[in-house]
């Protein structure tokens, strides 16, 4: 049940960020010095922690491989960021959160067995209720519904890398110590993103100039560190499948925080697909304890 709850924390912490990115803009930044940022801060960070905490070392196939797992988590952050360049937020999201279906499906591939009953009903209701909470069936907020195929791309490339790297979390080198593998995973994660997004914030002074350092550190917190270190405990245990229904806890934090920090309005329609995501992710969570109960009823 811990490694569940890790999981679910780490996906909540992921819907923290929205909040966080949207007063760095308020304060004047874009999107290259708030996500380069980000997993600068966050790959020092999870260094620190290695240091102080983490004396094991790993091969290098082992980080060469953790750290190509970690460009899939840099690459949903570039790819989803620049799919809201020319889709609405509210369509944005709802391509995003396609990682439900597609880190099942994939998973199912790798293991060569259909997903069970209660999973694929999780699916439906994670797809019916990730429509209702982005708001896109009442107009998502006032977005229109002008968009592009290449918006649509991206925003479908980021919930695949999205899926690819909670997929990989379980089976990429979990013999190495937690902290280790968060760390390799966020300095692939920046690498990738400082080859997309130059760091000049790094050269220029606007690192410490400014409000920058505070949001990059807190983006840094909830985006890089709990949520990588978080994942590389907890996947490995419960499972791919598992753990991107869990993923889904994302997207009711980010609702909940825009209501209750931000102020923003969130319609009746949404607080539905809330409860309906929750559903959802609570279904198999049931299912499960109900086998372990039966399991331990049963005569040997």
């Amino acid at each position: 049940m811990r490694y569940i709850l890790l999981v679910f924390l780490g996906a909540c912490s992921y819907g923290v960020l929205s909040t966080f990115v949207k007063f760095a803009y308020e304060d004047g930044y874009i999107v290259n010095e708030v996500s380069g940022s980000q997993m600068f801060l966050g790959a020092v960070m999870a260094w620190i922690l290695v240091l102080l905490l983490a004396r094991q070392k790993a091969s290098f196939k082992q980080w060469l491989l953790l750290a190509a797992v970690g460009t899939n988590m840099g690459l949903t952050g570039i790819f989803y960021y620049a799919a809201l360049q020319s889709i609405p937020a509210s369509i944005g999201i709802v391509l995003l959160f396609q990682f439900t279906w597609i880190g099942v499906l994939l998973d199912a591939v790798h293991k060569r067995q259909w997903p069970s009953r209660d999973k694929l009903l999780a699916l439906v209701l994670l797809f019916a209720g990730t429509f209702l909470a982005g708001g896109l069936l009442d107009g998502g907020g006032g977005d229109t519904w002008e968009f592009t195929f290449t918006g649509i791309g991206l925003g479908l490339l980021s919930a695949v890398t999205y899926a690819l790297f909670i997929l990989f979390s379980e089976k990429v080198a979990v013999e190495v110590h937690p902290l280790l593998r968060g760390a390799i995973m966020t300095t692939g994660s920046m690498l990738i993103t400082f080859i997309v997004f130059p760091p000049t914030f790094l050269t220029n002074g606007t690192l410490f100039d400014g409000t920058l350092f505070q949001w990059g550190f807190l983006l840094a917190f909830f985006g890089a560190i709990i949520p990588t270190l978080f994942f590389t405990i907890g996947v490995p245990r419960i499972g791919g499948d598992l753990a991107t229904i869990l993923g889904a806890a994302e997207l009711p934090t980010a609702v909940l925080l825009s209501s209750f920090v931000l102020h923003e309005h969130v319609s009746l329609l949404q607080w539905i697909g809330v409860i309906v995501i929750l559903v959802g992710i609570v279904i198999p969570q049931l299912n499960q304890q109900r086998k372990n109960r039966q399991k331990r009823t049963d005569p040997a």
